[in-house]
This record gives structure tokens, C-alpha cells and sequence, in this order.
């Protein structure tokens, strides 16, 4: 131990080379996240076949010209024969023709193989993220799971039609070549062979670099796309508040961190690159020196010599693409482990295995909900958010939550339609656990309107359509007139106006009133409202509040009250504290008997009053 009073040493800071090792330690998993692609790209592996043989043979075929130039010159050129010599150009001509064939077949079914795989990856993620629980979209930044759906997938594509391919071709060209030049002369292309180690030593001792800086970088990549969606989609809020200057510091913080990890990846690449550049180099002038001393000695032909130093050199194209090969190689195995981290995440919230898919039969009939015993908390927190709820909920009534901020009355709203599954107790629609039914069966019988409407960049009709998409144009008619949003009419195109992306071209109230109509629209047999009213008007409030009151009679309801006049839509009220309900009744009765209700509406007294006499 240290004695008191002795000063730590403070530790000195990591350099580049000791967070990569740290992180190698941590993240490094090589290259078989790529063997895991194979599932993908097992429908495609006619066309990936026929591309990678027709890259071998048009490789190969360019070894023949070497072959024939020995040919050439220990045969007609020796022997002063002038009509071999046109024969042998026509067959040189012939493989050229082949090689050009060969080439086009390549690229046509590189196109077709590694397209068809790119486009099932982004469809099996897309739905993967459809699947994973709101618990996971709440940890992960969109900017992240956009890099992987988009620039992940493109290195992934660039790896399986072009890398893969030619490091296979390039591995193949190498070993047949040097068995070609070591049975023309062994001494030479032993040198050849083992000139090979070094160069191995070499790309193994970079991989590990490279690998974790590759890993580095397109994780920067991800936090800069999100911080970029994040003002793009919060421009108004930057505007208003002057924070322009604060948004692009903060943008440019990252984007100087990007621009050092990848001049840290050109140095690390540049160094592969001229070692891989010197090596031929330096075997070329040794093949020249002792195949020269070779003929003048007279155990090697000028032919010979000829062709060998021509075969050699057809290694210098394979030699030098290792350095660009091995880093799309490494950064398409970044890529896949990045995919996988979001494909290997297993949906906490699921259909319980033998639950049928198929939706329930629609039906206007209500329903009785009932929470039994409802705990919940937070996967990654040990603190209850909602402890002990048991309230049910009868055909056709509606229950206002009513509590102060912080109180759980939005979470135990998502708890209905299984945005987040209970962590103890259950919930039953006509003593059926929730859990037991299908989520698509699920969420077409319950419908949930947000305090915070999400519009999508679409028509008016297609986004009050999302709760029902077998909705008449009546029945969206209906839904808009109860919502109050008759408005869209008046839109430029009515029911076909596109509102912008996030609905933004559309004030609060009307999102919300669009929003509202969405969820009525599908006829839900229970109806969820978190404070949909918030921005509307005192009038229009009051139009939706008397459309809404005829709709909750036909269903079961649950609304999350902020003020007083949205209780008056209520049956009965729960008032939640602390993640507890501490009192049920009617408005009236609670407002008598319960001091802290009548705390939390006493901002809007007046009005409390009247909803008091109108009960």
C-alpha cells in the first residue's frame, strides 16, 4: 500500500499505438464476422461461382503470353521461322479476345451476386429493427444504425463482389505462377517462394492496426451522423435559441476526431503500401542479377529468362493489390461485426412460442383491461418505475391517470400495447395476458395516441390509414371529424397533401388532431391517450373532447390527464404518485377527499370548478 501523505504518480496518457492494442484486446475478432455473411450470400453463390471462375481463367489466361514469348524466342526467333511466328501471335491474339470475355462475364454477375446479398442484408436489418423493443431504440443513436444500414452494407458489397474475389484470384495466381517458374528453373523460383514469408510477416503484423482503426472510424462516422440528423431535425430549435455557432462546434469536434483516425488509417495503409511496393522491387533486381549470371553460364535459355522475369512481373499486380485488398477486407469485417452487433441482439419482446400471427377479426365490441399487480423497471436500472398497480378497467369506461411529473403515467400507457413488457405482475384484455396474444393481433386491438405526435413523410390519408390500412375513405372521413382535423381538406391537394418529413409542415395542434384520427380510425377495442390535447386550443379542445366522449363509450379507455379538462372525458380517475396509484374515483369524489389531487389541478382551480358541478 501507498504510505499517507505519498503523492500518486498521476498515469501518463495512452498513445495512438497502446489504444489500439487496448482496443484490439478488446474489440479484435479478425475476420470471422465475414464467415458469417454466408447465409446471405448462399442464394447468390451460382452467380458469385461463375464471377470468381471467370476472374480465375481471365487471370490465368494472361499467364500463357509469357509462356508463349519463350516459345517465341528459343523457337522462331532462334530459328528465323517467320510463319510460326504469325501463328503464334493469333493464339496470343485469341487468349486477349477470351480474357476480354471473361472480364465482362466477371462484372456482369459481380453486379448481380453482390447487389442481391447488399439488398437482403438491408432488408433483414430493416425488419430486424422493426422488431427490436423501444428499450433498444431508446439506448441506440439513430446516426449509429443509419452507418450500419447504409455505409456498413456498402463496404460489406464492395467486399464480397471485388476483395473477396481477387484476394481468392490473386492467392490462386500466386501459387500457380511460382509452381510454373520453379519448373522452369527451381533455383529462381525457390527465391520467388520464399520471398513470400516476409511479405506475410509483414500484412499480419499491419492487420491488427488496421483492424481496430477501421473500427474506430466508422464508429465516428455513426456519432457524426447523429449528430448531424440531430440538428437537421432540431434546425428550428437552434434557430430560435442563436445556438447555430454551438451546434457546429460541437459538428466540428467530431469531424476533426474523424479527420484524425483517418489520417491515422492513410499512415498505417501508406507504410503497407510501400513495403508491399519495395518487395518486388528488391526480388526483381535478384531474379535479374542470378538469371543473368544463369544464361551467360549457360544452365538457363535466353527464352527462358525471357518468360520467367515476364511471369514474375505478372505477380506484381497480385503483389501490390494486397495492400487495397486487405484494407477493404478489414474494413468490410468491421462492417459485418458492427451489422451483427444489431443482428445478434435477440427481441426482448416477442410472440410467445404457438401464438398465431393472424390479427383478430375486427370487432368494435370493448374490452376489460386489467393490471394485476404491475411492477416495471428499466432493463439497465434497479429502480422501479411503477410498483404494484392493480386497476381494472370495464367495457366502455374510461380511466384518466392523473399524477405529477416524473409519477410513471406515460410508461404505464406503453405497457398496454407492449412498447415495454412488465417486469412483474400482468395485464389481460378479457383475462387474456397480453403476452399470450400476438403482437400484430395486439396492436390492432389497441390503439395509442402520443402526446408528442409522430407524423410520416406522406399524405394526409396515408398517415391516418397507418392505424387501419383497409380503411374506406368513410371510415377516414369519420376519424377526422372526430379528431376535429376536417382542416386537411382545405390542404392544397386535401387527403393527398404530403406534410413533411416529422409532419413539421403541419402546426402542433394539427399533428396532434391527424395523429388522434389515426388512432380512432382502426376502431380500436382499447383506446390509449397520452395527453393528445396538449396543443390544441380551448375551442377545438372542446369539439374533440365532445367527438372523443362518443367514441370512449364504444371502447375501453385509458387517458393520461395533464390538465383538468381532458378528466372530463373520464369515468373514473387514478391518481399516481411515485410510480403507486394512491387513490381512485371520480373526479368529484377526489377532489373532496384527496388533498393532493386537488394540489396537482390547482393551477386550473377555476376550471376544476367547473368540471366539479358539471359531475
Amino acid at each position: 500500500m501507498t504510505a499517507p501523505g505519498t503523492p500518486t504518480k498521476t498515469p501518463a496518457p495512452l498513445t495512438d499505438d497502446q489504444k489500439t492494442k487496448a482496443d484490439f484486446a478488446q474489440t479484435g475478432r479478425g475476420l470471422r464476422p465475414l464467415l458469417r455473411l454466408w447465409p446471405w450470400a448462399k442464394p447468390y453463390l451460382p452467380q458469385l461461382s461463375i464471377m470468381f471462375v471467370a476472374a480465375l481463367i481471365a487471370t490465368l489466361a494472361g499467364l500463357a503470353l509469357p509462356i508463349l514469348t519463350r516459345s517465341v524466342v528459343d523457337g522462331p526467333i532462334a530459328d528465323g521461322d517467320k510463319v510460326a511466328l504469325w501463328w503464334i501471335g493469333l493464339i496470343a491474339l485469341g487468349f486477349g479476345v477470351v480474357e476480354s470475355f471473361l472480364i465482362f462475364i466477371r462484372r456482369y454477375m459481380l453486379t448481380r451476386g453482390s447487389l442481391g446479398v447488399e439488398a437482403d442484408l438491408r432488408n433483414d436489418i430493416y425488419d430486424h429493427l422493426q422488431r427490436l423493443p423501444i428499450s433498444f431504440h431508446d439506448r441506440w443513436q439513430s446516426g449509429q444504425l443509419l452507418s450500419r444500414a447504409w455505409g456498413d452494407l456498402a463496404m460489406i458489397r464492395r467486399f464480397i463482389g471485388f476483395s473477396l474475389v481477387f484476394i481468392l484470384v490473386n492467392g490462386l495466381t500466386f501459387c500457380v505462377v511460382v509452381v510454373v517458374l520453379v519448373a522452369m528453373y527451381w533455383p529462381l523460383g525457390v527465391v520467388v517462394l520464399l520471398s513470400a514469408a516476409p511479405l506475410v510477416w509483414m500484412l499480419y503484423v499491419f492487420e491488427k492496426k488496421f483492424s481496430v482503426i477501421s473500427h474506430q472510424i466508422q464508429e465516428q462516422r455513426g456519432d457524426l451522423a447523429t449528430e448531424v440528423e440531430e440538428a437537421a431535425g432540431g434546425i428550428r430549435i437552434l434557430k430560435s435559441f442563436g445556438r447555430s455557432r454551438m451546434a457546429f462546434l460541437r459538428y466540428d469536434v467530431g469531424a476533426r476526431e474523424l479527420n484524425r483516425l483517418q489520417l491515422r488509417r492513410v499512415k498505417v495503409l501508406a507504410t503497407i503500401w510501400a513495403l508491399i511496393e519495395m518487395h518486388p522491387q528488391i526480388v526483381l533486381a535478384i531474379l535479374l542479377l542470378f538469371g543473368g549470371i544463369s544464361v551467360v553460364g549457360g544452365s538457363m535459355t535466353l527464352g527462358t529468362f525471357v518468360a520467367f522475369i515476364s511471369l514474375f512481373l505478372l505477380l506484381q499486380w497480385p503483389i501490390a493489390s494486397l495492400g487495397f485488398l486487405l484494407a477493404d477486407i478489414q474494413d468490410a469485417a468491421t462492417a459485418a461485426a458492427r451489422l451483427f452487433d444489431v443482428l445478434d441482439i435477440d427481441p426482448d419482446i416477442a410472440d410467445t412460442e404457438g401464438v398465431s400471427n393472424q390479427p383478430a377479426p375486427q370487432s368494435s365490441a370493448s374490452a376489460t383491461l386489467r393490471f394485476d399487480d404491475v411492477s416495471f423497471k428499466f432493463a439497465d436500472s434497479d429502480q422501479f418505475v411503477l410498483r404494484g398497480i392493480n386497476l381494472e378497467i370495464a367495457p366502455g369506461e374510461t380511466v384518466a391517470i392523473v399524477g405529477p411529473t416524473g409519477s410513471g403515467k406515460t410508461t404505464l400507457t406503453a405497457l398496454v400495447p407492449r412498447l415495454y413488457d412488465v417486469t412483474e405482475g400482468s395485464i389481460t384484455i378479457d383475462g387474456t395476458d397480453i403476452r399470450d396474444l400476438s403482437l400484430e393481433r395486439l396492436r390492432t386491438e389497441v390503439a395509442v395516441a402520443f402526446e408528442d405526435p409522430t407524423l410520416f413523410s406522406a399524405s394526409v390519408r396515408e398517415n391516418v390509414a397507418f392505424g387501419r390500412p383497409d380503411a374506406s375513405e368513410e371510415d377516414i372521413a369519420e376519424a377526422l371529424e372526430i379528431a376535429q382535423a376536417t382542416f386537411v381538406y382545405d390542404l392544397p391537394w386535401g387527403l393527398d397533401t404530403r406534410v413533411g418529413e416529422q409532419g413539421m409542415s403541419l402546426s402542433g395542434g394539427q399533428r396532434q388532431r391527424v395523429a388522434l384520427a389515426r388512432a380512432v380510425v382502426g376502431r380500436p377495442r382499447v383506446l390509449v391517450l397520452d395527453d393528445p390535447l396538449s396543443a390544441l386550443d380551448v375551442h377545438t379542445e372542446k369539439l374533440v373532447e365532445d367527438a372523443l366522449r362518443r367514441v370512449l363509450t364504444a371502447t375501453t379507455g385509458i387517458v393520461v390527464a395533464h390538465r383538468p379538462s381532458t378528466v372530463l372525458l373520464a369515468d373514473r380517475v387514478a391518481l399516481l404518485q411515485d410510480g403507486h396509484i394512491t387513490a381512485i374515483g371520480t373526479h368529484s369524489q377526489l377532489m373532496q377527499d384527496v388533498p393532493a389531487y386537488r394540489a396537482i389541478l390547482s393551477k386550473d382551480a377555476d376550471e376544476s370548478s367547473d368540471l366539479e358541478e358539471a359531475r
